[in-house]
C-alpha cells in the first residue's frame, strides 16, 4: 500500500495470528495469517506484523493507533495455566466458591463434574471484619491480620490475591484499606479486590469474578508489557488499545487493572465485523459465524446491533450446559463458543462411532497435513482431502500443505470404520457442521428467536468453508460472505468505539427512591467512565455517548430485568419512563406481566462510548490483480452425490459488483475460502460481498451453470 494513515488490528487466536492494516485515507485493507506461538503468543504477533509491513512496503511511522485482542486469558482459565491465586475474605466465608448455589446442572448424573475452582481451600483464608448491608460497619477490619494472611499467601507460593469482603459493594472501605496495607507490606503481590471488579449482589457471583481476574492479573500485566515493547521496538510510536468482551477499546492501564474484561475480546470483534458486513450488505438481522482453528463463534445481531448480555460462564465442564462453569459478571457481547474448529481432531469413541472435536491439534503441532508432527485427522485434513483447500495457496501460500499426509493421518480409522478415505472424510465434515449447527440452534432458540428468520454470515478461515452447510442445516436461506472473511475479526477491531461499561448496585424502591440520590448515583458511575474514556481519547471524554440502564424486578422476585432506561438527568417526572420501559422489557422476556407490585432497582449501569477512529470504513480487500476471475477447476467431494467432480475455481479479488456463481463452484481468496454447494447461487454486491442464496431454484434458474453466469454477466 502507499503511505498513508495506518490502522494496526492484531488478534491472536488458538491457531493463527491475524494482522490487519487499514489505510484511513484509500479505505484499503491488507492482511496476512501468522501461525500463532502458544508460549510466546507476542513472536507469532511480530513476525506477522513484520511480515505484512515488508510485503507491502510500509513504514511503521505512518501508524496511527494500535489495537490488540486475543484468546490467551481465556484459554488460561480453560487450561488452567493462570497465577497461584489466593483469596482473603470476611471469617466465614472461605467457602463461598464451593459451596455456589448448590445446583446441579445435571440433576440426575451420579459423576457429574462441577467447575473446577480456581483457589484450592488452602489458598482461602479469613480475616475479621463486617460490614452491613446497608454499608454499616458492624465489626471494624483487623489491618494487621490482613497483611499477616497476605503473608502467609506469599510464603505459599501465591502471587495474586483477591480480597472480597462480605457488601463491599455498598461500602469499599474495608477492602481499599486492605489492599493498601497488603501493597504496602507485600509490594510483590498483585491484588485484586471486588468492590472494583464486581460491585454488585450476589457473594457466589462476586467471588468467582474477582478471582478470576486475580488469577489472570499476573499473565495480563506481564505479557501487555512485553507487547508494548514489541511494539515500540518495531518504530511503532501509537498507542495500543485492548478490545474489551463488551466490544469496546481501552487503554492499556485500564486493561491491566482489571483484566477480566479481555476474556470474550477476540469473539468479540469477530460480532462488530459481523455487524459491519451485514449493514453493508443491507441485512440487519444476521447470526455472525466466526470458525477458526480451533472454535467456532456465533453471535446474534437483531436490527444491527450486537446483543450485550451482563454475565456469562467461562471454562464450562459441558460447553452447551448452563451452571457447568465459572460465573463471571462482566458486560460482554452475547455469543456462543463451540469446540469445533480446523484443528479439531477426529476419533472414534468406545462404541465406533465417529466424533469430532472438542480436543484440538491448535498450532502446534497442528493438523497432520500442516507435516509439524501431527498424527490425528482433523476438520482442515478431511476439507483437504474433500479438495476444498488449495494446498499451494493454503493461509495465503504462507505455508504449503500436504494432501498425502492428510490421508495417511485418516485411513486408519477409515478402515476400521469400514469407509475409504473420502467418504470419512465427509464424515468428520458433516460431523462437525451439525455439532455446530445444533449449539447454533439451541443458542437461537434460548434466545427467543427462530434461526430461519436470520442470514448467516461467514468469517474466520473455516467459516465460508462450512457455513453454506450450517445454515443449510438451521433452515436459513441468505448466506453473507463478505470480503476478506478470514480476517474479519482483526479488521472488526478497527471498527470497534472506545466503550466503558460500570455499575454498582443500589437495592432501592422504585417508588420511594429519592430521586436526588439515584441520579447522583448514575452521574458518579457515568464520571467515572467518562474518565476512562478520556484517558484512552483524548478530548473525547466530554463528547461520549451515554446509555443508561438498570438491573430491575418487582419486590419479592429473586432476579433481575436488565432494562434500558431513558437519558438522564432523572427527577421526579422520570417514574413514569422508567416504569414504562421496565414493563414493556418484562413482558418481551416473560409474555405477560403480574397483575401489580412495586419496582426494585437493584443494580444500576452505564455505557460510556466515543468513536475512536474516522467512524467510516470502506473496506476495499481486491488487492490482487486477475485477468478474469474464472481460474480454473478442481476435483471436489460432492457429499450429495458421494464422488468426486470437477468444479469452477474463482479469485475472489477479480469478482465483479453483479456477477453470478452457480453452485458446486469455489471460490478463493488469501484468507478464505468460500465452497458453494450444489443447487445454490451466489452473487457478488456493490460493496464486494458473496450473497450466497441456497434456494435458487424458486426464481427457476437452478440450473444456471458456472460458464454461463460469467456469459450473463459480461453481456
Amino acid at each position: 500500500m502507499t503511505a498513508g494513515k495506518y490502522s494496526l488490528g492484531i488478534d491472536i487466536g488458538g491457531t493463527f495470528t491475524d494482522i490487519v492494516v487499514y489505510d484511513d485515507i484509500s479505505g484499503k485493507s491488507v492482511s496476512h495469517k501468522e501461525l500463532t506461538t502458544p508460549h510466546a503468543p507476542y513472536e507469532g504477533a511480530v513476525r506477522g506484523v513484520r511480515t505484512l509491513f515488508e510485503r507491502e512496503k510500509m513504514a511503521y511511522a505512518e501508524v496511527d493507533r494500535v489495537i490488540h485482542a486475543t484468546t490467551l486469558f481465556t484459554n488460561a482459565l480453560i487450561e488452567r495455566k493462570g497465577a497461584t491465586t489466593g483469596l482473603i475474605t470476611t471469617a466465614g466465608f472461605r467457602d463461598t466458591l464451593e459451596m455456589a448455589r448448590e445446583h446441579k446442572y445435571e440433576l440426575f448424573d451420579l459423576h457429574i463434574e462441577l467447575p473446577r475452582v480456581l483457589v484450592p481451600r488452602r489458598h482461602r483464608l479469613e480475616v475479621t471484619e463486617r460490614m452491613g448491608p446497608d454499608g454499616t460497619v458492624l465489626q471494624a477490619l483487623d489491618v494487621q491480620q490482613a497483611v499477616e494472611q497476605a503473608g502467609r499467601l506469599a510464603e505459599a507460593g501465591v502471587s495474586s490475591v483477591a480480597i472480597v469482603f462480605l457488601h463491599a459493594y455498598v461500602n469499599p472501605a474495608h477492602e481499599r484499606a486492605a489492599r493498601e496495607a497488603i501493597q504496602k507490606a507485600h509490594p510483590g503481590l498483585f491484588v485484586s479486590i471486588s468492590s472494583d471488579v464486581s460491585p454488585q449482589i450476589r457473594e457466589f457471583e462476586r467471588t468467582s469474578t474477582t478471582v478470576a481476574n486475580a488469577y489472570v492479573k499476573p499473565l495480563v500485566d506481564g505479557y501487555l508489557d512485553r507487547m508494548c515493547a514489541e511494539i515500540a521496538k518495531l518504530g511503532i510510536g501509537a498507542p495500543l488499545f485492548m478490545m474489551l468482551s463488551n466490544g469496546g477499546l481501552t487503554h492499556v492501564a485500564e486493561a491491566k487493572r482489571v483484566p477480566i474484561q479481555l476474556l470474550e475480546s477476540g469473539p468479540a470483534a469477530g460480532a462488530l465485523a459481523g455487524a459491519f458486513f451485514g449493514h453493508s450488505a443491507q441485512v440487519d438481522d444476521i447470526l455472525a459465524f466466526d470458525m477458526g482453528g480451533t472454535t467456532a463463534k456465533l453471535a446474534i445481531v437483531d436490527g444491527g446491533v450486537p446483543l450485550i448480555a451482563h454475565h456469562f460462564e467461562a471454562s464450562r465442564e459441558k460447553r452447551l450446559t448452563e451452571g457447568s462453569g465459572l460465573p463471571i459478571s462482566i458486560s460482554t457481547i452475547e455469543l456462543i463458543e463451540i469446540g469445533a474448529g480446523g484443528g479439531s481432531i477426529a476419533h472414534l469413541d468406545a462404541l465406533g462411532l465417529l466424533k469430532v472435536g472438542p480436543e484440538s491439534a491448535s498450532s502446534n503441532p497442528g493438523p497432520a497435513c500442516y507435516g509439524r508432527g501431527g498424527a490425528q485427522p482433523t476438520v482442515t485434513d478431511a476439507n483437504l482431502v474433500l479438495g476444498f483447500l488449495d494446498p499451494a495457496s493454503f493461509a495465503g501460500g504462507t505455508m504449503t500443505i500436504d494432501v498425502s499426509k492428510a490421508e495417511d493421518a485418516m485411513r486408519p480409522l477409515a478402515e476400521r470404520s469400514g469407509m475409504d478415505v473420502p467418504e470419512f472424510a465427509w464424515g468428520i465434515h458433516s460431523i462437525v457442521n451439525e455439532n455446530m449447527a445444533a449449539a447454533a440452534r439451541v443458542h437461537v432458540a434460548e434466545r427467543g428467536h427462530h434461526a430461519g428468520r436470520f442470514a448467516l454470515l461467514l468469517t474466520g478461515g473455516g467459516g465460508p468453508l462450512h457455513g453454506c452447510e450450517v445454515a443449510r442445516r438451521l433452515g436459513i436461506r441468505q448466506v453473507v460472505c463478505p470480503p476478506g472473511a478470514g480476517v474479519a475479526s482483526a479488521l472488526g477491531l478497527l471498527m470497534a468505539p472506545a466503550r466503558i461499561d460500570r455499575m454498582v448496585s443500589v437495592g432501592w424502591k422504585l417508588e420511594t427512591v429519592d430521586w436526588k440520590e439515584l441520579e447522583q448515583a448514575y452521574a458518579d458511575i457515568e464520571n467515572d467512565a467518562r474518565q476512562v474514556i478520556e484517558s484512552t481519547l483524548p478530548g473525547q471524554g466530554a463528547k461520549a455517548q451515554v446509555q443508561r440502564a438498570a438491573d430491575l424486578r418487582f419486590v419479592g422476585q429473586g432476579f433481575e430485568v436488565i432494562t434500558d432506561l431513558p437519558a438522564g438527568p432523572y427527577g421526579r417526572g422520570s417514574y413514569d419512563g422508567i416504569r414504562e420501559a421496565f414493563l414493556a422489557n418484562y413482558a418481551k422476556t416473560f409474555g405477560q406481566l403480574p397483575p401489580s407490585g412495586e419496582i426494585e432497582v437493584i443494580n444500576i449501569r452505564v455505557a460510556v462510548s466515543a468513536q475512536a477512529g474516522s467512524g467510516s470504513l470502506d473496506v476495499q480487500t481486491g488487492s490482487v490483480a486477475a485477468t478474469q476471475a474464472l481460474t480454473g477447476q478442481r476435483r471436489m467431494y460432492l457429499g450429495d452425490r458421494q464422488a468426486y467432480a470437477d468444479v469452477p475455481v474463482y479469485e475472489r479479488s477479480a469478482l465483479q459488483a453483479g456477477q453470478a456463481i452457480a453452485g458446486p463452484a469455489i471460490v478463493q481468496e488469501a484468507s478464505s475460502t468460500l465452497i458453494i454447494p450444489d443447487l445454490a447461487r451466489a452473487t457478488v454486491d456493490a460493496r464486494g460481498n458473496l450473497l450466497v442464496d441456497l434456494q435458487p431454484q424458486q426464481d427457476g434458474r437452478a440450473n444456471l451453470s458456472s460458464r454461463e453466469a460469467e456469459r450473463e454477466h459480461a453481456n
